[in-house]
């Protein structure tokens, strides 16, 4: 693996876990879309690296199966599962220190995003 694909895995699970943190969502969208995008790995192995990083608390069942199947890249999950904690660290720092009003505008926000570009994809 690449240094620059090292690198750029562990922004986005440094972004995924931060997301988590500061608006209590899961990190999918922010790990299955840049996967998808920049690495152009197949739907299933994103999901199976998706499911791979939130192992230990969600999906061990889940991974075990994408594994057997071989759609999920260990190394991918690995880094993107270290910064995803560190992320998640300083989101859930920063989210704690907003205001309540503040945390609900940019949830709102994102879930709006999100369903824009669900809608018109």
């Amino acid at each position: 693996m690449k240094k620059l694909d090292v690198l750029i895995l562990f922004i986005i699970g440094l972004f995924a876990g931060f997301a988590g943190g500061l608006l209590g969502i899961g990190g999918g969208v922010f790990i299955i879309l840049p996967l998808l995008a920049i690495f152009k790995v197949s739907q299933k192995e994103a999901q199976g690296i998706s499911i791979a990083v939130l192992l230990p608390p969600t999906g061990i069942l889940g991974a075990v199966e994408y594994y057997r199947a071989g759609e999920i890249n260990i190394w991918y999950a690995v880094v993107i599962a270290i910064s995803f904690v560190i992320g998640g660290y300083f989101g859930s720092r920063l989210a704690l220190k907003l205001p309540v009003k503040t945390l609900r505008l940019l949830f709102g926000i994102f879930l709006i995003v999100i369903s824009i570009n669900l809608f018109f994809k």
